[in-house]
């Protein structure tokens, strides 16, 4: 593990790393969730599985806890794209090559290094976490370097998606306008239960998002039939349904039949949470 990093003042910053990584695996531990892997099972996917994704997982908590000491000292993307890139052979070794969180390592990254930034005083303090990523790195985010390999890079060619880089670069709306309001919304509803709450977002954010995993496995017919059928589930009363899970579990064993895997919504999952707990009144 490089993590080549000037010294800095890290006994002002709480872990922020242990929490970006805690987030990841509450994501992993809620199920039902469409074609995910969780912890009960593989969803659509053959390579990993629950003990992939917490060695990943483990694996990337000092990589954020970096980019928030980064943030801190008020470095550009530059220098945050260099330890996004020791994060990922992190993560490669230590799952055998597999990418459980290429996605999360970008958008938990950007959002560790806008805590840092803020408890650095190089960001205002009211501003949301999210104002944070674009107002400092958004421009750069937006015009800097496109993996050329990577599924999501060859799906934003081909259909002309956003992706990632857009929602990094405006502020992470989808975890604002979307994931926040449902989880929100679930907790209300669920009285306690925090997984209930985390699917309830999951399928809203699946509804909503041109998500480029399910356009590189599905094509633009997956990603209707994802949005619609997250939609439909919604429409419905969502968790609020006597039968949700039963409801949910089908769902998913639909997306599962179809090899459909709405990864990015996976990570902005992971990243709602996170911002839930460090924004104030974000829930």
């Amino acid at each position: 593990m490089m993590l080549a990093l000037e010294p800095v003042a890290a006994a002002r910053l709480p872990d922020v790393g242990a929490q970006a990584a805690r987030c990841l695996l509450l994501e992993l531990e809620t199920w039902p969730k469409p074609g995910l892997v969780s912890h009960v099972d593989r969803g659509s996917h053959d390579d990993m599985d629950a003990g992939t994704f917490r060695a990943s997982a483990a694996a990337l908590g000092p990589y954020f806890q970096a980019l928030a000491e980064a943030g801190a000292r008020g470095v550009g993307l530059g220098r945050l794209r260099g330890i996004g890139i020791e994060a990922e052979a992190a993560m490669l070794a230590a799952t055998g090559g597999i990418n459980t969180h290429r996605g999360a390592i970008f958008g938990l990254g950007l959002l560790s290094a806008a805590v840092g930034a803020r408890l650095g005083g190089h960001a205002g303090p009211r501003l949301s976490l999210g104002q944070i990523v674009s107002q400092r790195w958004g421009e750069a985010v937006r015009h800097g370097p496109v993996p050329a390999h990577s599924h999501g890079s060859k799906a934003r060619r081909r259909y002309g998606a956003g992706g990632a880089r857009q929602e990094a670069a405006a502020g992470f709306p989808c975890v604002y306008e979307v994931g926040l309001p449902a989880l929100r919304r679930g907790a209300r509803i669920a009285r306690g239960d925090a997984e209930m709450a985390r699917v309830e977002a999951c399928f809203a954010l699946i509804a909503a998002l041109d998500d480029t995993n399910l356009l590189h496995r599905g094509g633009r017919a997956g990603l209707a039939f994802a949005r619609d059928t997250a939609r439909r589930f919604l429409d419905a009363g969502g968790i609020g349904q006597p039968d949700w899970r039963d409801r949910a579990r089908m769902v998913h064993e639909q997306f599962v039949a179809l090899r459909l895997s709405p990864g990015g919504s996976a990570d902005l999952l992971a990243m709602s949470l996170f911002v839930a707990a460090w924004d104030a009144g974000a829930t």
